[in-house]
């Protein structure tokens, strides 16, 4: 049975190889340094099975209304178990419980995002002050959200997807 709780500092290491795993020739996930992990180690939830780490994702308030879902990975010896399921939805409970409205994600994997909800939009679903605000961010993911020369291209295809809650 895999249990879902929020990451502790004695995950991060875990949830490096496991990000690492899908950061890699797949390119499915957005590569993290093991530094990143640990200032972000409060966003992620983890799934736990037998003292194993078999499932991550982190939930990243971006403003008052909008969150990003990040890093969502099951190790491949759990996939099609609904763990990822789990994960997602612990971080939309979460999103709920800080008041957020719309998360969104950058994802390949639309049609699990749209069974919980999410839909395929162009562009960044927030008005123009917003953006100008989220500009001064320094965080990559949000340099991708808002599609900033500053980090690659989008040449994987991924897609935007948003929920409203």
């Amino acid at each position: 049975m895999t249990t879902i709780r929020p990451a502790v500092t004695g995950d991060v290491k875990q949830i490096g190889t496991l990000v690492d795993f899908y950061a890699g020739d797949g390119q499915r996930l957005l590569e993290k340094k093991l530094v990143t992990l640990y200032e972000d180690v409060q966003e992620f939830v983890v799934g736990v099975e037998a003292d194993a780490l078999v499932a991550c994702g982190a939930l990243h308030v971006l403003w008052d209304d909008l969150a990003e879902v990040r890093t969502v990975a099951v190790a491949p010896s759990h996939l099609r178990q609904g763990i990822g399921s789990q994960v997602l939805e612990a971080l939309l409970a979460r999103a709920r419980s800080l008041g957020v409205r719309r998360v969104f994600c950058l994802t390949f994997a639309t049609e699990f995002f749209g069974r919980h909800g999410f839909v395929e939009i162009e562009g960044a679903p927030v008005d123009p002050d917003v953006y100008a605000q989220l500009l001064q961010s320094y965080d990559e993911g949000v340099a991708e959200f808002l599609g900033l020369e500053r980090v690659k291209p989008n040449t994987l295809g991924n897609r935007r997807m948003l929920a409203v809650l």
